[in-house]
């Protein structure tokens, strides 16, 4: 709501590239309610309204569709093995960097040559933006 009263603002000038804005704040964010002491009440943490059963049968937030529902959640074993590797740890550049290359394994060989492009491109980006 906020946002569309700052375009509502919007000061255009004559040159098309000068855009003046105006800062505005949302209405009645900052007044405290009458009676109140220290706001205590409200700063205290809100409890979930989900049982405990469906947490762990659901998996809450996952649905994209409509008139969807929450998918339910499976046993480990019905998940394929790969999706299980996704949580680990894999090695920082400068890691790969100090192991040999010529005993790498082969995904580690493909991020090491990913990361080190990606490396030496923001370098020589840094170096043409400094001259």
């Amino acid at each position: 709501m906020s946002c569309s009263r700052s375009l509502r603002n919007l000061i255009f000038t004559k040159e098309p590239f000068c855009v003046v804005a105006r800062r505005t704040f949302a209405a009645g964010g900052a007044k405290a309610k009458k009676g109140s002491k220290g706001g205590a009440a409200s700063d205290a943490p809100k409890t979930s309204t989900l049982s405990k059963e469906l947490k762990s049968t659901t998996a809450i937030g996952a649905n994209i569709l409509k008139d969807g529902t929450d998918p339910k959640l499976l046993a480990d074993s019905e998940y394929p093995d790969w999706l299980w590797s996704l949580i680990d740890k894999r090695a920082a550049l400068s890691e790969l960097r100090r192991k040999n290359t010529e005993n790498l394994p082969y995904e580690d060989l493909k991020r090491f040559v990913k990361l080190d492009n990606r490396a030496r491109i923001k370098d020589n980006n840094s170096v043409k933006a400094k001259n």
